[in-house]
């Protein structure tokens, strides 16, 4: 490889979803979590980053193991519909994979499922959110002490809203981790944890997500949001989906940044994924091997 190549990192990508659940996202219109990863990772990455991308949750995928996981520069978990706790095989195989990768020492950041697999897999516990599911926009959430220090906020406010989509929380820290941020809702919504060595960075909310692709994720999950009470009637759900798709199509529509209720920190996609830049900065970039 040339030393220009030797420049640009290279990233795996994670995408937990099993082959029926990435189906289901695509025939409503949603975009796979592998490529909103790969897409989010190429625009805040040096130019020539690489990323390959792997389905663990696929009968009989091959993963890459030891001197295979450390050829690897940074590696991105994206968010899933499993359940880190239901001891189904297929997330076995991945809480285990996530030990393996905290072994061979490479750094990894992700949304939502990372930030469960990572400090499940470090000896912590996630389970059932007592306050619901928390969909569409995870409000006011709030930097703790530490995450005011901490270089995955750099550039970030102390209080922020994201887009989020999850049934699930982190209720026991493992030992080397540090709680960043969370708010009413849910008291984790970003960890580092450190085991093995090696650093995660895991955020319960989804940076990676624009208005399109949760408009795209609550028409995927309709029905479940009307028997959850987020909605009325499919009529209301289709319509709130309509002003997330139309506001996406013409973001200067201000009428519909006031309906919605948005701040910049959900419309403004650099500030909206400072997390991920401040990742690759700090964590990915000083650490390259080649």
């Amino acid at each position: 490889m040339s030393g220009m190549q030797n420049s640009a990192p290279r990233f795996l990508v994670i995408d937990g979803y099993t082959r029926m659940a990435r189906e289901e996202l695509q025939a409503g219109g949603a975009s796979l979590a592998a490529d909103l990863y790969v897409s989010m990772l190429r625009k805040n990455a040096p130019a020539g980053s690489e990323c390959d991308v792997i389905f663990p949750a696929d009968p009989g995928v091959s993963l890459p193991l030891g001197e295979a996981i450390r050829e690897y520069d940074g590696i991105a978990w994206t968010g899933c519909s499993s359940c880190v706790f239901s001891g189904k095989p297929d997330v076995e195989v991945q809480i285990e994979f996530a030990r393996e990768c905290f072994r061979n020492g490479v750094p990894a950041f992700g949304s939502c499922w990372a930030a469960q697999i990572a400090v499940v897999a470090a000896g912590g516990e996630v389970a059932l959110n007592p306050n619901g599911r928390e969909m569409g926009i995870a409000k006011d959430i709030s930097l703790t002490e530490a995450g005011r220090e901490h270089p995955l906020y750099e550039g970030k406010p102390d209080i922020f809203d994201a887009f989020t989509s999850h049934d699930d929380e982190v209720t026991v820290l493992p030992n080397g981790s540090t709680l960043l941020s969370g708010n009413d809702f849910t008291r984790v919504q970003a960890v580092a944890v450190t085991h093995e060595g090696t650093e995660f960075w895991g955020l319960q909310y989804h940076p990676e997500y624009d208005l399109h692709e949760m408009a795209r994720l609550m028409f995927c999950r309709l029905k479940k949001l009307v028997r959850l009470g987020f909605f009325a009637n499919e009529a209301e759900g289709l319509a709130h989906i309509d002003k997330l798709e139309s506001l996406f199509a013409g973001p200067t529509r201000d009428d519909l940044v006031e309906s919605l209720n948005l701040k910049p920190d959900v419309l403004d996609e650099s500030l909206r994924t400072v997390e991920v830049r401040n990742w690759i900065n700090h964590l990915v970039l000083p650490g390259m091997r080649r």
